[in-house]
């Protein structure tokens, strides 16, 4: 959790202060990312979260990488994070440390368990949402450019 809080903090300063900068642009989606799928597999390892949860997670992350790779290979660098994007990842940051303290047993494990599971569903979906606009936004990109050299 303190990770998710130190990554909404540091934007957030970031763009009071006037400190944003291309690199910490690039560098935050990545970040955020390598938090994601690290904390996936080690979840998934232990048994905590199903693999086919991870599957469906990792399959998103694989489908905004090969937008990514098409927009790359048309001149473009990587699209702007949206609101959508950023609610997916602040749920998914907050669901797994939840979902962590949900083994054991008591009310507090239950609740912790309940709590981080809502947070699961609505990250994934907001995610796969989240990827699905990014991809539309990349095809109009690639569109407009096509119809502009014609």
């Amino acid at each position: 959790m303190l990770s998710g809080v130190s990554d909404y903090l540091d934007g957030k300063l970031a763009r009071r202060w006037g400190q944003i900068s291309r690199l910490g642009q690039l560098l935050d989606p990545a970040a955020d990312r390598l938090y994601i799928v690290s904390t996936l597999v080690g979840l998934t390892w232990r048994e905590i979260l199903p693999w086919w949860l991870t599957a469906l997670l990792v399959a998103r992350e694989a489908f905004v990488g090969v937008v990514l790779l098409r927009l790359n290979r048309a001149g473009y660098g990587p699209l702007n994070v949206s609101f959508l994007g950023k609610a997916a990842t602040f749920n998914l940051m907050y669901a797994f440390p939840l979902l962590l303290l949900s083994v054991g047993v008591g009310w507090v494990h239950q609740v912790a368990g309940a709590v981080s599971w809502a947070f699961i569903w609505w990250g994934t979906t907001l995610y796969w949402w989240a990827g699905a606009l990014y991809a539309v936004q990349a095809r109009q990109m690639l569109k407009a450019e096509r119809t502009a050299a014609v």
